[in-house]
């Protein structure tokens, strides 16, 4: 599979990550593929600009209605959307790790909820390897898996390179073979 490249610098080399400082939470798993952090930064922004855009005609309505100053409102909420843009998409991608095991995927995820899926080989129905536009883009693929059963029965790996994900689909598929027989 592809190492992620440790040596690109980016703003992410920048900032701090304050709330896990010994990089302990996902020690010893895989981490996503380095480009799905500037896909979480892109989302992130994408997601941003309706809501500040909303806030600006806001403000632009207050301030001729009810003679509210410039900017009182559109730019400390402009503050707060560059400052998730900038911290979110690192914090995101740091919670998120995998491990491909002789039997079992272990996917490791989370920044509130965090949650570890540990998903055996046998109870795997069928493997999808999916990329959206902005995928394709970053190179990236998401791995999504199907299981036996109904809750929970759907494990999405998003961030991975996508020769990565097809060479994890043909690997799984291969330990699916041999249970069959």
């Amino acid at each position: 599979m592809t190492e992620p490249d440790s040596s690109a610098s980016s703003i992410d080399d920048i900032i701090p990550d304050f709330a896990d400082q010994s990089g302990s939470y996902n020690q010893g798993l895989t981490p996503l593929h380095p480009p799905q952090k500037a896909l979480m930064r892109v989302v992130t922004i994408l997601t941003m600009v309706p809501f500040v855009g909303g806030v600006g005609i806001a403000d632009y309505i207050l301030q001729a209605e009810l003679g509210f100053a410039p900017g009182a409102i559109l730019v400390p909420i402009a503050v707060l959307a560059l400052l998730l843009v900038l911290l979110l998409p690192h914090r995101k991608y740091r919670r998120w790790g995998y491990e491909m095991g002789a039997q079992q995927l272990r996917v490791l995820r989370g920044f509130l909820w965090r949650t570890d899926t540990i998903v055996p080989f046998n109870r795997i129905q069928h493997i999808d390897v999916a990329q959206g536009p902005l995928q394709r883009i970053f190179g990236l693929s998401t791995l999504i898996v199907h299981t036996a059963g109904t809750h929970n029965s759907i494990v999405t790996l998003p961030g991975l390179a996508t020769q990565d994900a097809e060479a994890m689909r043909e690997t799984i598929k291969g330990h699916i073979r041999q249970d069959m027989i």
